[in-house]
């Protein structure tokens, strides 16, 4: 599959995690948040979503070594918690080329969109990979 505009809006199919109180409190532990709520898995961390690993359609042929992560923010409807079951799609939101200071490069911003076993959006996160 090319990497290009042809990928704008390809979906993943839906991953659903659960959010269990001893991952919450290990990423607390990871990145040093000192949290109460974290630290009691209560309530994940804002960049909890991070820990849900699954393949952004289009990409999973492209060697990670061509990867650069350049940008990443999160927008949340509601904290995270324990016990919550998260079903999340990826969706490529832009692909665009751009000439960089070492040559070419494509940039492709990948959205995806956590909602609750309600249906309801937790957060979207939107990150922007560099590929080489």
């Amino acid at each position: 599959m090319p990497l290009d505009a042809t990928l704008i809006g390809t979906a993943s199919e839906p991953h659903t995690f659960e959010v269990e109180q001893g991952a919450i409190v290990k990423l607390a532990d990871a990145i040093g948040d000192p949290e109460p709520a974290y630290r009691e898995g209560v309530a994940a961390p804002p960049t909890f979503p991070t820990t849900f690993r699954f393949a952004i359609p289009g990409l999973a042929d492209v060697d990670p070594a061509r990867f650069l992560h350049g940008e990443q923010e999160y927008e949340y409807a509601r904290p995270i918690r324990s016990g919550d079951r998260i079903t999340c799609i990826a969706r490529i939101a832009d692909v665009r080329e751009k000439e960089t200071r070492v040559g070419k490069a494509t940039f492709v911003i990948a959205e995806v969109e956590g909602r609750d076993d309600r249906g309801e959006r937790v957060f979207t996160a939107r990150s922007t990979l560099l590929v080489r």
